[in-house]
């Protein structure tokens, strides 16, 4: 059974810097894509990153381009989301998830196994 966890949401204000962190156990890391989503209150929730096994493929919502950053460290079974000049649109519950899919995808329903979600609070 495949487990992401996520960690490293806060509360911050306008113009503030987040890393999120998600590691994985329970299977091959290197296998999966892993992708970011957020949801805020209300809201469906929406495809904010995507990254490929290899880290060779990225992808990103036009909302969140220049300003975030996917990498991953397989050895450390750890996707991050380096989140910069955040802003309070961004407030949401961020979640990663994972499958073995090769090729990127921007749709929460293509991915077999999610975290708990780290929450993310942008104060003006």
């Amino acid at each position: 059974q495949v487990q992401l966890v996520e960690s490293g949401g806060g509360l911050v204000q306008a113009g503030d810097s987040l890393r999120l962190s998600c590691v994985g156990s329970g299977g091959t890391f290197s296998t999966y894509r892993v992708g970011w989503f957020r949801q805020a209150p209300e809201k469906e929730r929406e495809f904010v990153a995507v990254i490929s096994r290899s880290s060779v493929m990225r992808l990103y919502a036009d909302s969140v381009k220049g300003r975030f950053t996917i990498s991953r460290d397989n050895a450390k079974k750890t996707v991050y989301l380096q989140m910069n000049n955040l802003k309070p649109e961004d407030t949401a519950v961020y979640y990663c998830a994972g499958d073995q899919t090769l090729l990127l995808g921007r749709n929460a329903y293509e991915y077999d196994f999610w975290g708990q979600g780290t929450q993310v609070t942008v104060s003006s």
